[in-house]
């Protein structure tokens, strides 16, 4: 299965979502690979310190993702892939192999407008490929402002897109976690909540990709360490 993580603004958490999702989908015992399609490289470099058994390919342009991707699916059971910012033919392609595209998105007016845009590069890709991808949005660093959030999800509403019941809220944990080479589950207490958060919002993404025999494993040892 392709996921591809786009959006065309930088700053609303694609790299977050992404590595985060590398490691919860290794940690359900599955074979993943990170395909860094962003210039920054973020997630490529923490994951390449957080999880040195995955593997990493980076794909600079459009082109590379066209030629690339497909045969990457092969190799992997889940590739994730980290879409830029900016480069918008880039983003184009990586729709036209991606089997789930999500789009994170501030809770802002700003990325209200933005959604539509992005809306309509989903719909071209499945007009083309008869209703592949599916699309969902994910509302990210969600704060207090209610207000803000309701108009992103009535956003969603009128473009007919799926919105993901799981917000990913503003939490230090999340910037935290890349510069420790860690994910929010391995943080202990201080990030307890954020790692119920992005649990919640993994399982409700891909069902299919729970493997609730492992998670419970590794809830075991962590109380067995928190009780040493």
């Amino acid at each position: 299965m392709i996921i591809a993580l786009v959006n065309s603004k930088g700053g609303v958490g694609k790299s977050t979502l992404a590595g985060n999702l590398v490691g919860w989908l290794q940690a359900q015992g599955h074979r993943v690979l990170l395909a860094d399609c962003d210039t920054q490289q973020s997630s490529s470099e923490w994951i390449a310190e957080a999880l040195p058994s995955a593997t990493i390919v980076r794909l600079a342009n459009a082109d590379q993702v066209l030629d690339e991707l497909p045969q990457l699916a092969k190799e992997a059971d889940y590739v994730v892939c980290d879409g830029p910012g900016s480069q918008t033919e880039t983003s184009r392609a990586l729709l036209m192999w991606a089997d789930l595209a999500i789009i994170p998105c501030k809770a802002s007016m700003f990325e209200a407008r933005a959604l539509a845009k992005n809306t309509a590069f989903v719909r071209q890709a499945q007009a083309i490929r008869n209703g592949l991808p599916e699309a969902i949005a994910v509302l990210t660093m969600v704060g207090k402002d209610y207000r803000l959030t309701k108009d992103m999800t009535e956003a969603a509403a009128s473009l007919e897109l799926a919105l993901a019941e799981t917000p990913v809220t503003l939490r230090q944990a999340y910037a935290d976690a890349p510069g420790q080479s860690t994910f929010v589950w391995k943080m202990g207490f201080a990030a307890k909540d954020a790692a119920v958060e992005i649990d919640a919002l993994f399982r409700e993404l891909l069902p299919e990709a729970c493997n609730d025999k492992v998670i419970k494993m590794r809830k075991g040892r962590g109380r067995a360490r928190a009780k040493g």
